[in-house]
């Protein structure tokens, strides 16, 4: 199954098991000063383990001075031995190591303590940073080679230059950021020069069966005076001529609205860089590297099968599933846990500096935990009933069933799935809501579930039961304004699943995820859109990229965003604000958030029984699915 995924490749020395490649994603699991951590060891032993042919180790710094906290390092000797037992475990679990060499420039920010490289002056906030100087720049040119050799020394069987994304040596070829007069700038042969002096320094330092290879974007988006995929396509033929050997091919920079490509979220198609990828590839006859929404094994060799590249970065696909690629070579699809682009653990927790010690994924809570959860089977199985068949408890049902208790998981609907259901109606989001069957079917095949069941205090009373999880979700809040009964309205979720169709003019009122994606449903359904949103941020509950998206999106549709509006009152004419400014419309769709379901007498008949009682998900407190479906982990894992 999938015959061109899973064929070998041999590039100069170095022969992978299959096409799937584990990226450089940032984790934020080393150690302050960058020294690889026995739990950054475990995630990437998981994913080699569960039979990733490479995983290149995330953006290791080259140069100490502006290496930020946190990020894996590689800039000094002492911290070889840490990269030794890394690249240990990968091949004792039968994958092979890479590791990416990376200056950060302007990346540095995340730690004030870091210094800023940068290609040529630059406002940052209320501060001039001074370009890099001639002595700099032979500075990290050297660090690089040092880098390299370490990496040799500490066993990796190929290494990675990043070239891409803004980063100092993007910044250097891109004219978009550089804008020096001396022999680093000006021309493209002049801004070739810190790359190419890099690279080989880099190979200089290397064996010369190692494989070297580049990530590079395949172009500059929304950057005025930005590198052209022909311009691309000149460095790389130049570049290959001075020992690189495969092109990763990316997209975006961290400045402008085209950081959404760095790690697309769902709003992204899938595949979406894969055609320039291909040109890149064909036009170089260098060995290609595919990237972006890659998450299905059908897609991946679906792209390798048409020649469009050699090999696919997985990355995600990977965090959501560590097993991902055995169960695709041994035609298990339907016991994949597929990655949806939500971005809430895995972007989102790696720019949460203040909340999340490193990145973790909505359908995966065991990223950073895998050397210390145990889900082995327990020495005291008990009878547990979870209330509720959505996400949260539908992990928990799945984490007690594997460590060996016997699980009845009840819902009160006839589908299981819960608020992924609703949040894959709207456009675009269809994997959310295929990702809620996915694991409706994996449940249904591990534990008892009945469905048109709704648990009362009296089954519980007469139940023969040992703990109880209440996972009973939420419902959309309702509130009363004067005037409703003079105009049309409806609920979020109605729209969401067109049970009601409002046709004209139609004000969303509420400006968070619910209420754009309404409000995105309306637009294409052809209705004139505005949002009104009481707070001064539209979106606030949306992480960086997913709101990067989705705004474009609704701008591009037309749909007109107010925020600090109060709704006061309806009228014939539409909608009242508390400044009385009127906004036209024939309906009002409320999107004002989600209120806890009560389980106040549940919880009170397993207290009176003495009944070991936990409420999680929405039950608790409605939030994000990545928080609902980490306390249903949590609970089953603890119990």
């Amino acid at each position: 199954m999938f015959e061109h995924l899973f064929a070998p490749i041999k590039i100069r020395d170095m022969e992978l098991k299959n096409r799937i490649i584990l990226p450089a994603m940032g984790t934020r699991m080393a150690a302050e000063n960058g020294a690889v951590t026995d739990k950054l060891i475990a995630y990437h032993a998981a994913r080699a383990k569960g039979g990733c042919a490479l995983n290149i180790v995330e953006v290791a710094a080259v140069h100490t001075p502006s290496a930020p906290a946190h990020f894996v390092s590689i800039s000094e000797d002492y911290l070889i031995e840490g990269h030794k037992k890394l690249t240990d475990a990968i091949h004792e679990n039968g994958g092979k190591a890479g590791i990416q060499l990376w200056q950060g420039s302007i990346a540095a920010c995340m730690d004030p303590k870091a210094q800023m490289l940068v290609v040529s002056d630059m406002n940052f906030g209320a501060y001039m940073i001074k370009a890099i100087t001639k002595e700099q720049i032979q500075e990290v040119i050297a660090c690089y080679g040092k880098a390299a050799a370490r990496a040799v020394e500490a066993g990796y069987d190929c290494l990675e230059f990043h070239l891409a994304h803004n980063y100092l040596p993007h910044s250097f070829l891109s004219a978009g950021f550089n804008h020096r007069e001396d022999e680093y700038g000006g021309s493209f042969e002049n801004r070739c020069r810190f790359p190419l002096e890099v690279i080989d320094e880099i190979r200089k330092n290397m064996p010369e069966g190692m494989p070297l290879f580049i990530r590079i974007d395949a172009q500059d988006d929304m950057l005025e005076n930005g590198l052209t995929i022909e311009d691309v396509i000149r460095f790389c033929k130049i570049a290959k001529e001075h020992g690189v050997d495969v092109l990763d091919v990316s997209r975006g920079n961290i400045i402008t609205a085209a950081s959404m490509y760095e790690v697309p979220p769902i709003d992204v198609p899938n595949g979406f860089n894969i055609d320039n990828a291909a040109r890149i590839r064909k036009e170089t006859g260098m060995l290609t590297v595919g990237v972006g929404r890659i998450n299905t094994a059908a897609l991946a060799e679906e792209i390798i099968s048409q020649d469009k590249v050699d090999m696919v970065v997985m990355g995600r696909a990977q965090l959501a599933d560590p097993e991902f690629a055995n169960k695709a070579h041994e035609g298990r699809i339907g016991d994949i846990v597929h990655c949806v682009g939500c971005n809430q653990g895995c972007y989102d927790g790696f720019t949460d500096v203040a909340n999340r010690p490193h990145i973790t994924c909505m359908r995966n809570p065991m990223i950073g935990h895998e050397s210390e959860y145990d889900l082995s089977k327990t020495e005291t199985p008990k009878k547990v009933w979870v209330v509720g068949g959505g996400v949260a408890g539908m992990e928990a049902a799945k984490i007690l069933h594997e460590r060996g208790h016997e699980v009845s998981l009840f819902e009160a609907s006839d589908t299981l799935g819960g608020e992924f259901l609703l949040a894959g109606e709207a456009p675009g989001k269809a994997e959310m809501k295929a990702a809620a069957f996915e694991m409706a079917e994996q449940v249904e095949k591990l534990v008892k579930v009945y469905k048109n069941t709704k648990v009362d205090a009296q089954m519980l009373k007469d139940a023969d039961v040992d703990a109880v999880i209440l996972a009973i979700g939420s419902s959309p809040i309702t509130i009363k304004l004067e005037g409703m009964d003079k105009l049309q309205h409806a609920s979020a979720p109605e729209v969401l699943r067109h049970e009601v169709c409002p046709k004209g003019k139609v004000a969303v009122i509420g400006g968070g995820l619910v209420g754009l994606e309404t409000a995105d449903t309306l637009a294409t359904d052809g209705c004139d859109v505005t949002v009104l949103e009481m707070k001064d941020e539209i979106g606030s509950d949306l992480g960086s990229l997913r709101k990067i998206a989705v705004m474009m999106k609704l701008q591009q549709m037309q749909v007109k965003m107010l925020p600090n509006s109060k709704v006061c009152k309806f009228t014939e004419e539409g909608i009242v604000l508390e400044d009385e400014t009127l906004v036209p419309c024939n309906c009002a769709v409320f999107a004002v958030g989600f209120a806890s379901n009560d389980s106040h007498l549940l919880v009170e008949e397993c207290e009176k029984r003495q009944i070991p009682c936990r409420v999680i998900g929405d039950a608790k407190s409605a939030r994000r699915a990545l928080d609902a479906i980490a306390e249903g982990f949590e609970a089953a894992r603890t119990l």
